[in-house]
């Protein structure tokens, strides 16, 4: 019998920051397995800053959008995978799917530790703030870190890692409430809320000692004051750039580009990808910091596939705290 099943489809282009009235809910019927497919029920789903862009180009309309997700396999015959395997994939904003396999990777729950830390810190949101900080920021013990949305999903882990080095560490976030966090749970040196007072003065009273490694979210206003307090030999590891997500044409101005010269700065973006090679270890690492509580993290779960549309709202307004997800299903 077809499982019944429901999908959000982007049906409209976002014209600057994205609205309800862009997405759509469908009922579907997902088919029996056939030989060498596993019907997949998802259980939560990620949502991220870097699906905006792909609203504007790459994600088609009016079809299922894509995205991080676990889920769990209630029918298989494919022998790689049994019933009951959890299995991460990349086709999150529906309730179930069928596969031939390609793009499902079987999980083993981490023991101890709840099943949506392989959706944030233990999963690609960890695995990127930590190869981002270490392989492409390269960063030294006791070094000057900025980190921008560091109470996001990815800011918080990498602001947290440096910690964890010696390092001082700044991040900027959004409202007073994420600043508490940052500096009462995540033990960061100090916090700005940039929507509170400009960035670029703020970040310069709380780096006497310039900084060394700034691992940019953000981009633009960010970005700009970030290169005005590089020492030399400075390092930018360009995660996202989320300050112009929303917009189709201008972007905020960076000005400071003239001191990745005379600083001899190295700026790079990155995906994660490209430190695959670190993968085991990021796993053994964070398994053991989550558990020791020397990492902590911050989750925004909403609740059924009729909610995605206001995750990823709500996401790119910045009302989540940590990593933002949609529970599925039990």
């Amino acid at each position: 019998m077809p499982t019944p099943s429901r999908e959000i489809h982007l049906v409209k282009r976002p014209e600057g920051a994205p609205v309800l009235a862009d997405f759509a809910m469908v009922e579907t019927e997902v088919a029996d397995p056939k030989d060498g497919e596993v019907l997949v029920r998802n259980l939560y789903m990620s949502v991220d800053p870097a699906m905006r862009p792909r609203m504007s180009i790459g994600q088609e309309l009016n079809e299922a959008m894509g995205g991080g997700a676990l889920g769990r396999v209630e029918k298989s015959r494919n022998p790689a995978f049994k019933d009951g395997d959890l299995v991460t994939n990349r086709f999150g904003f529906r309730e179930a799917f069928l596969s031939e396999g390609r793009g499902l990777q079987v999980l083993t729950p981490e023991p101890g530790l709840p099943l949506t830390v392989h959706m944030g810190p233990l999963g690609g949101t960890g695995f990127t703030a930590y190869g981002g900080l270490l392989h492409i920021g390269q960063l030294k013990d006791g070094e000057q870190v900025f980190v921008s949305t560091a109470a996001g999903a990815v800011g918080s882990i990498a602001a947290q890692i440096a910690k964890l080095h010696d390092c001082y560490v700044v991040g900027s976030t959004g409202s007073d409430e994420k600043v508490k966090w940052l500096l009462e749970e995540a033990g960061l040196d100090a916090a700005i809320n940039y929507k509170a007072e400009p960035i670029r003065p703020a970040l310069g009273k709380v780096t006497p000692n310039g900084v060394d490694v700034y691992f940019d979210n953000v981009g633009g206003e960010h970005l700009d004051a970030a290169l005005a307090r590089m020492n030399q030999l400075g390092r930018v590891a360009v995660c996202g750039m989320i300050s112009g997500y929303n917009s189709a044409g201008s972007r905020a101005p960076v000005n400071n580009l003239a001191n990745i010269i005379y600083g001899r700065i190295n700026l790079r973006g990155f995906v994660a990808t490209d430190f695959m090679h670190l993968y085991d270890q990021f796993k053994s690492d964070m398994a053991g910091w989550l558990k020791d509580g020397r990492i902590k993290y911050q989750e925004t779960i909403l609740d059924g596939i009729a909610n995605a549309p206001a995750a990823m709202v709500g996401l790119m307004q910045g009302q989540n705290s940590g990593k933002m997800l949609v529970k599925l299903a039990d």
